[in-house]
Parts: structure tokens; sequence; C-alpha cells
């Protein structure tokens, strides 16, 4: 499929011999904006680090498109805040993928930085210390680096956890913006009604994918039940699970809607 982002192919993914998404098959399309859903445990974060490469598959693949850019914002649990950095260090990270770590940064990257930092509200904030922030502004000057970075794929994992109301509405418009810019974005969130509001289509995992397409579709209450009753998605020692037709949907890429029909 000419249109084809990221393509999964019975892709399971875990820590140690612990399996965290099981069988997942299906298409994201270019330009798309998908929300990730489902309960703690449920595999999202998991997801996202099998797509960065981050965590190497324990089966099947996950294949993005050639010469695609990642930009990967984990969650904000994940960084270290008291490190001894300015924001605008934070957000020059962001060039790396271009300058490296040794490169020299020219006058149209302190430009690019600077018109990041603004998008977000942050003007006048390079030189503070990152751990001066609050947390809506420490995730504005993240979504700044995210910004610089002018990657083809953003995945986002939970970027709303923790910050003001004002920020929520600011980030949701950069990641409609993004979207606009025919850029495919995947976003792992709790707040289902955010998603119904602001994401055209949605991922239901409760660590195996209980449905995936348009969001009216993927959270109609039958498939919520069946996430509920997936019990493994709150399992520690949940074994390796055997494939099987309702794992596995279909086997294909739908022409419609592009995505392998798991409910």
């Amino acid at each position: 499929m000419t249109d084809a982002c990221l393509t999964f192919r019975d892709l399971t993914l875990g820590y140690g011999s612990h399996p965290a998404v099981h069988h997942l098959n299906g298409v994201v399309r270019k330009g798309s904006l998908t929300a990730i859903v489902g309960a703690n445990g449920s595999g999202k974060s998991t997801l996202m680090k099998g797509v960065v490469g981050v965590l190497k598959p324990m089966a099947g693949t996950a294949v993005k498109a050639g010469g695609a850019r990642i930009a990967y914002l984990p969650q904000q649990s994940e960084l270290d805040r008291t490190f001894p950095a300015r924001v605008v260090d934070l957000v020059s990270l962001g060039l790396w993928p271009k300058r490296g770590l040794l490169g020299r940064f020219t006058a149209d990257d302190r430009h690019a930085v600077s018109r990041a930092l603004a998008a977000v509200g942050l003007e006048g904030f390079e030189k503070r210390g990152i751990d001066t922030l609050s947390g809506g502004q420490l995730q504005r000057a993240l979504f700044a680096r995210v910004l610089v970075q002018d990657a083809e794929i953003i995945l986002l994992d939970e970027p709303f956890n923790a910050i003001d109301a004002k920020t929520v509405v600011d980030l949701v418009a950069l990641i409609k913006r993004w979207h606009g810019e025919n850029r495919t974005v995947m976003v792992a969130v709790h707040d289902l009604d955010l998603v119904r509001a602001h994401f055209p289509e949605t991922l239901l995992l409760a660590r195996r994918p209980v449905a995936w397409g348009l969001t009216a579709e993927t959270l109609k209450p039958d498939n919520m039940l069946k996430a509920r009753r997936f019990e493994e998605a709150w399992l520690d020692d949940a074994p390796w699970c055997e494939t099987d037709e309702h794992a596995h949907g279909d086997g294909h890429d739908h022409a419609h809607d592009h995505h392998s029909k798991v409910a």
C-alpha cells in the first residue's frame, strides 16, 4: 500500500519472556492522527517503544516507510528533571538527529529553537532551568523539542498527564497542526472524552488489539467491555499467548480503512 507509514505484522513486544503487546496486525496510514487507548498496563507505552526501536520484537515486525524520521516523546515520569539543563538546551536536543552530538548549531538552528518556543508559549524561557518549570511548562518545552525535530512520524506517550487545562488545549492545537501538515501522529491517551473530541482514529489495546479504526466505532460499549474482560491485561504473569483467529483478525490490510479488524 503506497500510503502505509507504519505496518505491523503479527507484532508481539515484551520484557524478558513476558509479552505486553500480542499479535498486532494493521497499517497506520501516512498523515493519520491516531489515539492509543487502554487501561494501565495495556501495552500503549510498550507499543511506542517498539515502533521507535527501543524494544525489539519478540515476534513479528513493525516496519516504517523508508526514510521516515520519528520523533518520540516519552512520559514525563521517564525524564530526569534534576539534570542541570536550561530550556534552550532541552529544546536543542531535537536538532541532534540532524547535527550529531558534536555538530555546531547554525543561526538557522537557533532561529528554529526560538520559533518552536514561541509556538508553545515559552518565549523568554530560554535560560530557565528545567527543574524550575511546572508540569505544563515542561510539557510545552518537550513539544518544542518535537517541533524542531521536523519528523514525519510523531509518537507522544501520555502527553496530557498532570498538566493544566489551558496547556492541554494548546498542545491539542499543536497536534492538529501536525496532522494538518500530513505528519503521522500517534498519541497514547487516557481521557476518552478528549479522544472522542479530537482524534479521528483509535487503537484500543488490552495487551492484545481489541479494535482499531474510526474512533466512534472503536470506542463502542461492546469493545470497551471486551477490553475489560481481557484479564491478561492486568496480570503481571500473563503467559506467552497462542495465536488465534481473534488475536489475528483477518490477517490482511483492508482497502477502505487500512486497518486489520480485530474486534
